[in-house]
C-alpha cells in the first residue's frame, strides 16, 4: 500500500490495536540505487514495533543486498512481497509477476533467507489467474526455503482486487499436514464480525488487514473486540474522526513536507468520513487544499456546522 502505510498511519493503527505493522513496500533496485523515495521508507519509530520491512524485486542479487540494507534498521522481520498486482510492478517482473515464475520465486526467497539473521516472511496470492492457482504446492516449497510465515491474499493477480477472496483455498493450505509455519489470511476483512468468521472457519494463525484500514484505523479495535468475545462495532463520533484525521495530516507533513504529505493524505479522507452525511462538499474542497492549515480549517468548519 504505497504512499498509505507510512509511519504516521502505522502509529495510528498501532494505537487502535494493530499487532504488527508493515512498511510501504520498498523496491530492492531503489534501495541499491539509494533512491530517496525508497530509503526513506526504511525509517520507523520504536512505537511501531513489532514491524516488518517489506521489499520487492525480481533479481536475486538485488534482493539480497536490499535485505541486508533493511536488516541494518533492525526490524523484527523482513517481508517479501510476491503479491502486488499493480501493472508498473508486474511489468518489471516483480510482485505478483513472480507467480508466473515460481522457480525463481523460490530461488529469491532462499537467497533472502540465507542473507539475513532475522526472520523472513512472504506475502503472495493464489496464483496468476483462475487456471493457475498454484498456492497449495507453492506454500510447501516456500516453507522449505526457511521462511517464518506465509501470508496469502485470497485472489489471483488477474482478479486484482475484484471479486470475492477465496478463503476456502487459504483454508486448504492451512489444513495441509505438511504445513507447520503460520498461515496468515488476507482479503475482504472489512469488519470485526467477518474477521472472527475467517479466523474461526478457516483456522488461520492470523489476519492481515490492508485496504479496509485506509482512513479507518478503528477497524483494528473492532476486530480485537470480536476476537475477545465482545461483539462491539466501533463507530467513532465525528469529533474523533476529525481529530485523528488532523493529527494524521500534521504528522504526515512533518515527515514529508506539505508538498508531498498533503496530496498523499487524499487517499485517506473517504475512509475517515465514510457514511458521514453532507461531507461531499467539504471533501471536494479538501482534495484541492495545499496546506495543513487549510485542511484543518475546512474540517473544523464542517464540525462546527454539524453541531447546529
Amino acid at each position: 500500500m504505497e504512499d498509505i502505510t507510512d509511519s504516521s498511519f502505522r502509529q495510528i493503527c498501532k494505537r487502535y490495536g494493530a499487532d504488527i505493522v508493515f512498511t510501504e513496500f520498498i523496491s530492492s533496485e531503489g534501495l541499491i540505487r539509494n533512491a530517496v523515495k525508497s530509503t526513506v521508507k526504511l525509517n520507523f519509530e520504536s512505537i511501531e514495533r513489532p514491524i516488518a520491512v517489506q521489499i520487492f524485486g525480481h533479481e536475486i542479487e538485488s534482493m539480497k543486498i536490499a535485505t541486508q540494507m533493511a536488516e541494518a534498521y533492525q526490524p523484527e522481520f523482513i517481508d517479501i512481497n510476491f503479491g502486488c498486482p499493480v501493472k508498473k510492478v508486474v511489468a518489471k517482473g516483480a510482485g505478483a509477476a513472480m507467480l508466473k515464475n515460481p522457480e525463481k520465486m523460490i530461488q529469491i526467497t532462499k537467497a533472502v533467507v540465507a542473507s539475513t539473521n532475522i526472520p523472513v516472511t512472504v506475502k503472495t496470492r493464489l496464483g496468476w489467474d483462475e487456471n493457475s492457482k498454484i498456492i497449495e504446492d507453492l506454500a510447501e516449497k516456500l516453507q522449505d526455503t526457511g521462511i517464518a510465515a506465509l501470508t496469502i491474499h485470497g485472489r489471483t493477480r488477474a482478479q486484482m482486487y475484484s471479486g470475492k477472496a477465496d478463503w476456502e483455498l487459504i483454508g486448504k493450505v492451512k489444513a495441509n499436514s505438511r504445513i507447520s509455519i503460520p498461515i496468515i489470511g488476507n482479503g475482504d476483512i472489512t469488519d470485526g464480525r467477518i474477521a472472527k468468521e475467517m479466523l474461526t472457519n478457516y483456522g488461520v494463525d492470523g489476519l492481515m488487514i490492508g485496504r479496509a484500514s485506509v482512513g479507518n484505523p478503528w477497524i483494528f479495535e473492532e476486530v480485537r473486540n470480536f476476537l475477545e468475545g465482545n461483539e462491539i462495532v466501533v463507530t467513532p463520533e465525528l469529533k474523533d474522526r476529525i481529530s485523528i484525521c488532523i493529527e494524521h495530516v500534521k504528522h504526515s507533513c512533518v515527515m514529508k513536507g506539505e508538498k508531498r504529505g498533503i496530496p498523499e493524505m487524499r487517499k485517506h479522507y473517504s475512509g475517515y468520513f465514510r457514511g458521514v452525511k453532507h461531507f461531499k462538499e467539504t471533501k471536494i474542497k479538501i482534495l484541492s487544499a495545499s496546506s495543513i492549515d487549510e485542511v484543518e480549517e475546512l474540517l473544523r468548519t464542517f464540525e462546527e456546522n454539524r453541531r447546529f
